[in-house]
């Protein structure tokens, strides 16, 4: 009776001062593994003999430690592959500046006696894609109808005239894209515009953005064409 009441003294004491020491220590997988397995020794070592551990609980903590300990290794070494990934994007992104580029964006610049270059990006392919071009006053003085087009970037030249072939005046314009789906639903088509890429800067999630002359920034990922 005298042991076992030891015993169960001893547990308690080893208990409490190991739980003393975990909450002292950082919470991390390597230091949860480390105090369970010093619990898991005291409680061991302290057990009745007549009423010994079951072994299959035992085998399921230590695999359950085991993942936490697993997933915090792999947030990490995830985490180090991230930063890597953003680093080489941006030396990449680097040797595009004062490059020339088409990026999503609705406003266009009109100068005498120049042509424009921007496009179209499509998710899926579509029917009657359309380029409707507005002046400052919100007036369509132009629709350019590109007809049934693939999924991808449709690069577009245009010299900048209106409806009745006449020169627009020099100044700023902005271009929306349509386009219907095969199922006769409204499509997703999007703008793209053109850009001088002047710097490289830190966007969402340290993945690299371009500033561009045309004033927009943009995720690297979202260029669609380098002229």
């Amino acid at each position: 009776m005298q042991d076992t009441m030891s015993a169960n003294s001893a547990t308690g004491s080893a208990s409490s001062s190991s739980a003393s020491s975990a909450s002292s220590s950082a919470n991390s997988g390597a230091s949860l593994q480390s105090t369970f397995l010093q619990l898991l020794v005291t409680q061991l070592q302290n057990q009745d003999p007549t009423n010994p551990m079951d072994s299959s609980q035992m085998t399921s903590q230590l695999a359950e430690i085991n993942t936490v300990t697993g997933i915090s290794q792999l947030n990490t070494s995830l985490s180090s592959l991230s930063t890597q990934l953003n680093a080489g994007q941006t030396s990449q992104a680097a040797l595009l500046i004062n490059s020339s580029v088409l990026a999503p964006g609705n406003s266009i610049t009109v100068a005498s006696g120049k042509t424009n270059e921007f496009g179209v990006q499509l998710a899926t392919a579509e029917d009657n894609v359309q380029v409707n071009v507005v002046n400052s006053s919100g007036q369509v003085v132009n629709t350019l109808n590109l007809g049934n087009q693939l999924a991808g970037t449709v690069p577009i030249t245009w010299s900048p005239v209106d409806s009745s072939g006449n020169a627009l005046p020099a100044g700023n314009y902005t271009i929306t894209a349509t386009g219907v789906l095969p199922t006769g639903a409204a499509g997703t088509a999007t703008a793209l515009t053109p850009g001088v890429v002047e710097s490289v800067v830190q966007g969402a999630n340290g993945a690299p953005s371009l500033v561009l002359s045309n004033g927009n920034t943009v995720p690297l990922t979202s260029v669609a064409a380098v002229l």
